[in-house]
């Protein structure tokens, strides 16, 4: 047996988190002396500490490691909780590097002193053939989910699409909501099909739109909103419908952000 000293020595956890852990209940020293008050662990323990080390460093805590140390030698309930892990890690990964762009994108404006104008075109979308999905999903960010099941349930169908396909996306709450979303994804198609279990095939008519085209990272749209407000405004025109972006080139064609192309769309009528 090892003396607390020396186990801390060999684990490199100190002794007042080998004390902690006691308390805790998740490593106990194999004995205490009665007369001295001495914990004593076993040299069987310290591959036991590896994996609490190992698993803090993955970000678990202790509560949890708890649990997976009851399991340790399951593989498939420990491939379970490291996948969970992983899947919070990414979502954390990627919520940071959003951040990072919005802040990268802060400080490339105040060096160049940049305002951000957009140009905004006032045009009038054709009457056209669309495929179309349309759910209540949790949040905005999941759209993506729509497209899934937009493409797998026409891959049969060997759609042909309109040139340009206006992959786009209808917002149809008449408001920002932070959950329970209304959503439309749509994309243009040449030549007549059957509905499917969630794809509908639709004709929607011609639309005058003032839009702005812009490239780069999502997190530009309060800006584009802005300015599409702003002209709507002077201009002597009103909305008159829900707005909607068309994806010129999307994260279905690039990962990088700094490469999407996207097309917001209001439209609207003279006052």
């Amino acid at each position: 047996m090892l003396k607390i000293g020396y186990f801390s020595k060999l684990s490199r956890v100190s002794i007042r988190m080998l004390r902690h852990y006691d308390e805790i209940d998740l490593l106990k020293p194999v004995k205490i002396d009665e007369y001295t008050g001495y914990r004593y662990y076993s040299e069987e323990q310290l591959p036991v500490m590896a994996r609490i080390i190992s698993l803090k460093d993955m970000g678990f805590k202790l509560t949890v490691i708890k649990e997976i140390l009851k399991c340790y030698d399951n593989k498939e309930e420990m491939e379970q909780y490291l996948r969970i892990r992983y899947a919070e890690l990414m979502a954390v990964s990627e919520e940071t590097a959003r951040r990072l762009r919005i802040l990268e994108t802060a400080i490339d404006r105040l060096r160049k002193d940049d305002t951000m104008n957009y140009d905004v075109v006032l045009k009038t979308l054709p009457e056209r053939q669309v495929a179309s999905v349309r759910q209540v999903i949790p949040c905005y960010e999941q759209e993506g989910r729509l497209w899934h099941i937009l493409f797998k349930e026409t891959n049969h169908l060997n759609l042909i699409l309109q040139e340009p396909c206006f992959m786009s996306a209808i917002l149809h709450d008449k408001e920002y909501k932070e959950v329970d979303v209304d959503v439309e994804v749509q994309a243009a198609v040449k030549g007549c099909y059957l509905d499917t279990e969630h794809v509908k095939f639709k004709t929607e008519p011609e639309v005058t739109v003032a839009s702005i085209t812009f490239k780069g990272p999502y997190e530009q749209f309060r800006d584009v909103y802005s300015s599409l407000a702003a002209w709507v405004d002077v201009n002597g025109y009103q909305f008159s419908g829900p707005m909607f972006d068309i994806y010129h080139v999307s994260p279905h064609e690039t990962k990088n952000p700094e490469e999407f192309i996207t097309e917001v769309c209001c439209p609207v009528q003279k006052k």
